[in-house]
């Protein structure tokens, strides 16, 4: 749909050396996106399939199948989400030095592919801790040098598109997960070992697609530009628009409950069956998928802050139907709406925001230094939340998180950072 202009002539791929605006596209008409983003967003949407089939059922396996406490599982999320943080920053920056965005990005598909069938050998704690770890070291390799080659490839002005089509097309593989793994359940008699099979198997093509099809060009620093260190990659937060992005990503970060415990609290108050929990994601994936494209348009035209912040909104608006709907037969659609409205509205927004704030030399680095503090302060909030639901029960726990990101929200709203944010 993207790779041919309105009278179906193909376009010329937009180039960190291209203008904003494609040669031979008038201003007034949107140039087509490069094919990178098309592939790469094939890479996210296989791996996605993948990643969801595992993620659907990991909570109730957790919680229900191995018998651990809430506590338990808030530190298995924290990893989940932290040990990320603590390795994208690596990424960001390798690929940045070396020029090899691609080669950092496959090397972190792998990894985590190599982690599938992994899960089917660990069933205490300690292991399964280490097989996730090791599959959020490639989730964070592969995050910043990915979106940095979607942002070389795209028009300063199209950004929020950009990202808006490969996070629809990555959510569409969200969608296929986990119907892939409530059919593997019902279906088969060792019903997780089945999903963690097949899991490994599609990981595997996604990695096989990025090899083929993503280009693999080199990138260097322009002529004068600051050479790329690791000094130099720290020092972007320097950069006020930037240090305010970050600050902003990390605040809320801080307040956000991660999926896992948004689908335990919303089965908890309908009483979900649990054969049906692993369907759960999905409603969260079509929105999602659905909104991605148009949030990430309107961002380019009104603001990629306002939409961020009005996606912090619709969170918030979900903790508050978590603590007051009960069971009202229309709370899991319109939380599921809720939910994926929220990461249409931030997640590749918030790339799109920061990649405008750094040079193209160091545009891996800046973007996982924001990943890196958002990732970091979920870490912390799925640690805190699993904590008080643990000693004071969820109610309590949610009514905290929707203060502190009440709090935190109206902190950022007086945060204003450059026009291209």
């Amino acid at each position: 749909m993207y790779v041919a202009d309105s009278r179906g002539t193909p376009a010329p791929a937009v180039t960190p050396e291209s203008p904003a605006v494609a040669p031979g596209t008038s201003p007034g008409r949107r140039a087509a996106l490069a094919p990178t983003v098309l592939a790469l967003g094939t890479v996210s949407l296989i791996t996605d399939v993948s990643s969801e089939m595992v993620t659907a059922v990991l909570p109730l396996y957790l919680v229900a199948g191995l018998g651990l406490s809430p506590l338990g599982f808030g530190l298995l999320d924290g990893l989940y989400n932290g040990v990320s943080a603590l390795v994208r920053l690596t990424g960001g920056h390798l690929g940045d030095r070396l020029g090899r965005h691609k080669a950092l990005a496959g090397i972190g598909y792998g990894l985590s592919a190599l982690c599938k069938p992994l899960l089917l050998l660990a069933h205490t704690l300690p292991a399964i801790g280490a097989v996730l770890a090791l599959d959020r070291t490639g989730k964070g390799l592969r995050t910043a040098p990915r979106d940095a080659l979607i942002s070389l490839s795209a028009a300063p002005a199209d950004r929020g598109r950009a990202f808006g089509v490969h996070r629809a097309m990555d959510t569409a593989g969200a969608l296929i997960g986990p119907i892939l793994a409530f059919l593997i359940l019902r279906g088969a008699a060792d019903g997780y070992d089945a999903v963690f099979t097949v899991s490994a198997c599609v990981a595997a093509l996604g990695v096989l697609v990025l090899v083929l099809f993503v280009p693999g060009r080199r990138t260097t620093a322009a002529p004068g530009a600051e050479p790329v260190s690791l000094r130099a990659s720290v020092g972007l937060l320097r950069r006020r628009d930037l240090r305010r992005i970050s600050l902003c990503a990390l605040l809320l970060g801080l307040c956000t409950v991660s999926d896992g415990f948004v689908f335990l609290l919303l089965q908890r108050a309908t009483g979900i069956a649990d054969r049906w929990f692993a369907l759960l994601p999905l409603g969260t994936a079509a929105a999602f998928f659905l909104l991605a494209l148009p949030l990430g348009r309107l961002a380019d035209r009104i603001g990629r802050r306002r939409v961020f912040l009005g996606g912090h909104l619709a969170l918030l608006l979900l903790y508050g139907l978590l603590l007051v709907s009960g069971q009202h037969p229309a709370l899991p659609y319109a939380v599921l709406l809720l939910h994926g409205g929220f990461y249409a509205a931030t997640d590749g927004v918030l790339m799109a925001a920061a990649a405008g704030t750094v040079p193209e030399e160091h545009r891996g680095a800046g973007l996982a230094l924001v990943q890196t503090g958002q990732a970091l302060a979920r870490f912390a909030a799925s640690l805190g939340f699993g904590a008080v639901w643990t000693v004071w029960g969820p109610r309590p726990a949610l009514a905290v998180a929707a203060g502190l990101l009440a709090v935190a929200a109206a902190l950022c709203v007086r945060l204003r950072p450059g026009a291209d944010a």
